[in-house]
């Protein structure tokens, strides 16, 4: 293979690290904004401008991030990996799975309809109906951004709290069943749900997060321990992946209050260096085999 392509706005530890596996095997990538891709209608064979290309397509192309931007631009650059896609290019994260994980309505839908556990969810723009449903609700709700990550902007809501105004939220009221996980979880009572990493199909590796705050990313200060990744908590996760569609993935869930677990969310573009922290294992090795389709030594 001599036409790898790695998307992301910069050479951080991850890149280097994707990198360097990539050329471990015997092959080298090279990487590409998708701000500097477009279509050439007319102009390319391909109908594509993809720097470095001409009239070539890459043999496969590994998706770190998308750049924020405008709707245009998210949509044009969504747009390029579509047609990689469409074109026959082997692309990690495809667009279809991009757009299913960072529209966590979309992802809540998927996993229910494959018979996954997860939360009951509501999402809807009415803020009367909205707060309505606040009122009647049994227990806590998490209030969540559509399209948040890294733990940022969550509320919890007990029964009955007052919702934000909807140009708070985007004009999306995203709401959720708070889960209670098991009276004193983790060490001291901390809160604790789980990261496992999932790549073509098998569990890698996974983690505990364990922190003070209900909000247990590693962003926000959780700590992360390495946990099997094995047995109902790997079938899960594997299982999730699919349901979106996501060849790498970072899965989350929780054990509720009588121990059984369900899923929380899937990122089809998620960092690794906390897991790594945790576990020792750089994932970029399991991601880099996969993008080049070659097995990973047992």
């Amino acid at each position: 293979m001599a036409g790898l392509v790695l998307f992301a706005e910069r050479v951080d530890w991850h890149s280097r690290s994707l990198l360097a596996a990539i050329k471990a095997r015997g092959h080298t990538a090279r990487v590409i904004s998708l701000k500097a891709c477009g279509f050439a209608v007319g102009e390319t064979a391909h109908g594509l401008l993809l720097p470095g290309f001409a009239d070539d397509l890459p043999d496969a192309c590994f998706v770190r991030s998308v750049p924020a931007g405008t709707l245009e631009q998210v949509t044009a650059r969504l747009g390029v990996l579509h047609a990689l896609r469409e074109m026959g290019v082997r692309v990690m994260n495809d667009a279809r799975a991009i757009e299913r994980c960072v529209d966590k309505s979309a992802t809540t839908f998927l996993l229910a309809r494959a018979g996954l556990p997860t939360p009951r969810t509501l999402v809807l723009e009415d803020r009367a109906a909205a707060q309505m449903i606040i009122d009647a609700a049994p227990g806590d709700s998490v209030l969540k951004p559509m399209f948040g990550a890294q733990g940022r902007g969550l509320m919890r809501l007990a029964p009955k709290a007052r919702l934000p105004e909807a140009e708070e939220v985007g004009g999306v009221y995203y709401l959720q069943d708070f889960v209670s996980a098991p009276s004193g979880t983790g060490p001291s009572g901390t809160h604790e749900d789980f990261r496992v990493f999932v790549v073509g199909g098998q569990a890698e590796a996974a983690m505990a997060r364990r922190g003070t705050s209900w909000i247990t990313n590693i962003h926000q200060g959780a700590t992360g321990v390495e946990v099997a990744a094995e047995g109902q908590l790997a079938d899960l996760a594997v299982r999730a992946a699919a349901a979106v569609g996501a060849s790498y993935a970072g899965v989350d869930l929780i054990a509720d209050s009588e121990g059984r677990l369900t899923v929380l969310e899937v990122n089809s573009m998620p960092a690794w260096r906390g897991l790594h922290d945790a576990t020792g294992r750089n994932m970029a090795e399991p991601l880099a085999a996969h993008l080049v389709a070659e097995p990973v030594a047992a």
